[in-house]
């Protein structure tokens, strides 16, 4: 019997644990059909990882904030955190985590967006932020810097974002734009 070079017999295979979660999601309806604790460790994960990497939180602190162990964060955070020489982590510049991101598209007005890049997430936050404003106050200076752009979600597809002053009057004339409308569900 020939065995393979590097291999004892008897030797055991150790597989690495899986970084993350270990769920392929890739669109927002099944996130919602994740039992609900699930759901809630990962938007906390999300949630951590952001409070690391803009607020200089603590991986502890950031856990305490989001209601998870310390030991669930950096499980689930995956690659998004980095160990640190001192033993402390640091959030990479940016993630792959899931999020469920409300985005204003062009053609069908607020719609959720489920993606894999805090980038994308943070576009559609500021553009959320920028429709606020205008139809709070009318500025449209802040939606002019989204002209021509668009959010990718988790599945590759581009989702344009609305920037048409008109339609976003009529949208928020219907009700379409309120504060709570602009938030993922919960369910």
């Amino acid at each position: 019997m020939k065995r393979s070079k590097g291999i004892r017999k008897g030797s055991r295979h150790r597989r690495s644990k899986p970084k993350g979660n270990g769920r392929n999601i890739t669109t927002a309806d099944e996130f919602f059909t994740l039992p609900e604790r699930a759901r809630e460790i990962d938007i906390a994960v999300a949630n951590g990882v952001w409070l690391i990497r803009w607020n200089d939180f603590s991986a502890s602190a950031a856990a305490r904030a989001t209601g998870i162990s310390r030991k669930k964060l950096i499980e689930n955070a995956g690659s998004a955190l980095q160990k640190l020489e001192n033993g402390r982590y640091a959030a990479q510049p940016y993630d792959d985590l899931f999020r469920v991101v409300i985005v204003v598209s062009e053609d069908k007005g607020p719609v959720e967006v489920a993606t894999r890049d805090s980038r994308e997430a943070s576009k559609a936050g500021k553009h959320s932020a920028a429709v606020q404003r205008y139809l709070e106050t009318g500025d449209d200076s802040a939606l002019r810097r989204f002209q021509g752009q668009h959010i990718i979600d988790a599945q590759g597809n581009h989702v344009a974002l609305l920037t048409d002053i008109d339609e976003l009057d009529r949208l928020g004339s219907a009700g379409e734009l309120s504060f709570e409308s602009l938030y993922p569900r919960s369910r």
